[in-house]
């Protein structure tokens, strides 16, 4: 008996014809729709970054979505990565961490100099993302330390005030 392949994950940038698959995973992923209305508004913004928006295919399907947006550390640009999504059935089993470790690798090849993150402390880390207040990262508003997190990419880190994409209401 032969066993049937496994479909192959492919990874790419997301296109128009994405859009409403990625709102549908989104929406799956997060069973509301909140997230989802965060990367409409981000797609519409002058924070959108064309290019650093991912996909994740399986048999052509979107199952599996994580974007950068534009952020800012005392001024110096970077980027933010979230909303990250993977359907619910296809959790847990390494697409998300393959479609961000592509993502995260596209922007540093593009040159940008550094990532954060507010997420759990569980999961970004294997990223490379480590607590911002170690970079000597602040936000305005009250988050636990471990939960806002950083990485350099193409460059360094900067100490300052973090400001996300409007988008985001943080």
């Amino acid at each position: 008996m032969t066993r049937s392949p496994e479909p192959e994950l492919i990874i790419r940038p997301e296109a128009i014809g994405d859009i409403d698959a990625i709102r549908a995973v989104t929406i799956a992923a997060f069973d509301r729709s909140d997230e989802a209305e965060i990367v409409a508004a981000l797609r519409g913004s002058g924070s959108w970054i064309e290019g650093l928006s991912f996909v994740g295919l399986l048999d052509g399907e979107v199952v599996a979505h994580a974007m950068l947006s534009r952020c800012f550390v005392d001024g110096r640009p970077g980027v933010c990565l979230a909303p990250c999504s993977v359907r619910p059935d296809c959790q847990r089993g390494g697409t998300g961490t393959v479609v961000i470790e592509a993502l995260l690798a596209e922007a540093a090849r593009r040159g940008e100099a550094f990532a954060v993150v507010l997420g759990h402390a569980d999961y970004y880390p294997r990223f490379g993302f480590t607590a911002a207040s170690g970079y000597r990262i602040t936000l305005h508003v009250d988050v636990p330390d471990e939960a806002l997190m950083a990485m350099p990419l193409a460059g360094d880190v900067p100490a300052g005030s973090l400001c996300f994409a409007p988008e985001f209401g943080v």
